[in-house]
């Protein structure tokens, strides 16, 4: 199980680092779009109130607070499950990007109100007009991985 939490610390490390980079290095806020590799990669800021893509996104201080306590449940859903089910290394490993990509996100809610959003990525002549972050690319990995390589039952 230490693989399980060492990797979610990191991840959460390295989320919040990079979101501490985009607002107070950078100042993403009030550039508000960044070219890295034109048209592939831009920082694209915003906050994000709600969940993936804005959904249930609100200015009321109660859907943050809902927001908190879903994802604090799911984070011990997923702790309870790991323990009981995941049994291998890789498993343990993408249910820590999981951890600790909910944990930098639930972060976000607590200190700033909203999370912080920053990367966006177009191809091939789509235009996304949705930002995300190092802890959605690992909440996305992790489920990703624990769903189509492993030998468990989800």
């Amino acid at each position: 199980m230490r693989i399980y939490f060492l990797t979610a610390i990191f991840l959460l490390i390295i989320d919040q680092v990079t979101k501490f980079w985009i607002l107070y290095v950078l100042q993403l806020e009030k550039l508000r779009s960044f070219d890295v590799f034109s048209p592939y990669l831009t920082f694209q800021f915003a906050w994000n109130k709600g969940i993936n893509f804005g959904l249930f996104s609100s200015n009321e201080a109660i859907v943050k607070w809902v927001l908190i306590f879903i994802t604090l449940s799911i984070c011990f859903f997923i702790t309870l499950y790991t323990f009981k089910v995941l049994t291998t290394k890789f498993e343990r490993t993408m249910a820590g990007f999981v951890l600790g990509g909910a944990t930098g996100n639930v972060f976000d809610r607590f200190v700033h109100g909203a999370v912080v959003d920053f990367l966006n990525m177009s191809c091939c002549g789509i235009v996304n007009r949705y930002s995300f972050n190092v802890a959605d690319v690992a909440i996305f990995l992790g489920i990703f991985s624990i769903i189509f390589f492993s030998n468990k039952k989800v």
